[in-house]
């Protein structure tokens, strides 16, 4: 903390996101008035794509107004939460921070972290063993399914917003559900009064499809194929968020394609600190790390999906062969 405090990187960037937040709004604008030019034509599934990206880069933005990264203030962060997650592409901005908030504090520990629940893919071996029927076929197969599952994302997301919603205690449900409804309102009425019945369900099916689809590529190689806590872990904060996060090298394009996130250990680390300056610190946390002894894991695109489905492919099958030592077990780091 001294050390990035010293060098001014938790220092909000204005610049950057005032750059950042026109450009997304100018591409949902073309996206939308290309849209409307193109008219009933099949030409139409390349709008969906274009859309799709726009919609995930408004998630990026939504991401970090919920770790208060672009505001000091809670307020306007949550105004542009709200904006981009409610209003733009139809996500419960309220739900998804708390959720994304019990991730940080619990990243990868069985029974804690949110987002290694088991309810439609497999973590542990425990999970796997739980599984009967269909669910332990999709287990034993969810190497091969997890692309084509994550073609869902989209629409179970925006269906575990409503249903958090609905649930007595929500807040800010008000401004929330009426920017939900507003969204809901203005894209199915966009596409019906453009599009035939036929070319409308297979827009919004492709669109919502790629949109689950690139925010699954873009979660998938921050923690997947990690090591996985045990319920009573007491590890030091310090190796509990490292050890269980990977970065992603790639430069520039990468950092864009995935929103920042491609500097998982530093965002663990330092969940406040603005996108940009995540580049500068890993050099940081990296030279930090090695004084430690604490392992820092740094990879290829390709190579965390590899990561990670084969850490997917041996938990799902570990009820079938069962051995000493295999993945997906929990430990202890500290």
């Amino acid at each position: 903390m001294r050390l990035v405090r010293q060098a001014g990187l938790l220092e909000r960037r204005p610049v950057f996101y005032i750059a950042h937040i026109t450009a997304n709004l100018l591409m949902l604008v073309a996206g939308w008035t290309a849209f409307m030019l193109l008219g009933d034509a099949w030409w139409q599934l390349f709008s969906a794509g274009y859309l799709a990206v726009a919609f995930t880069q408004s998630g990026f933005i939504g991401h970090d107004a919920g770790h208060r990264q672009i505001f000091r203030s809670r307020r306007a962060n949550q105004l542009v939460g709200w904006v981009h997650g409610n209003l733009a592409i139809g996500l419960a901005f309220g739900w998804w921070v708390d959720k994304h908030h019990r991730h940080h504090a619990h990243p990868n520990q069985d029974g804690l972290d949110p987002d290694i629940g088991g309810e439609n893919i497999v973590y542990t071996r425990s999970q796997a063993g739980a599984r009967h029927g269909l669910g332990r076929v999709l287990a034993r197969h969810q190497r091969a399914l997890f692309f084509p599952m994550t073609l869902l994302l989209g629409l179970s997301l925006h269906v575990s917003g409503f249903k958090a919603m609905a649930r007595r205690g929500y807040h800010n449900r008000v401004p929330e559900a009426l920017l939900l409804a507003l969204h809901m309102a203005a894209y199915l009425t966009v596409i019906l009064l453009v599009l035939s019945p036929l070319k409308a369900l297979v827009f919004i099916a492709v669109q919502q499809g790629l949109f689950g689809l690139y925010l699954g590529c873009s979660f998938a190689p921050n923690h997947k194929g990690m090591p996985i806590l045990s319920r009573d872990d007491d590890s030091d904060f310090l190796r509990r968020q490292v050890l269980t996060a990977r970065n992603v090298r790639g430069g520039r394009f990468i950092d864009l394609l995935l929103g920042g996130l491609n500097y998982q250990i530093e965002h663990h680390l330092f969940p406040s600190m603005p996108r940009p300056s995540l580049r500068r610190a890993q050099p940081v946390v990296h030279a930090f790390c090695l004084s430690h002894d604490v392992p820092y894991a740094e990879t290829s695109l390709a190579d965390s999906y590899r990561q990670a489905l084969h850490h997917l492919h041996a938990v799902g099958r570990s009820d079938q062969h069962e051995r000493s030592g295999a993945p997906g077990g929990t430990a202890r780091v500290g």
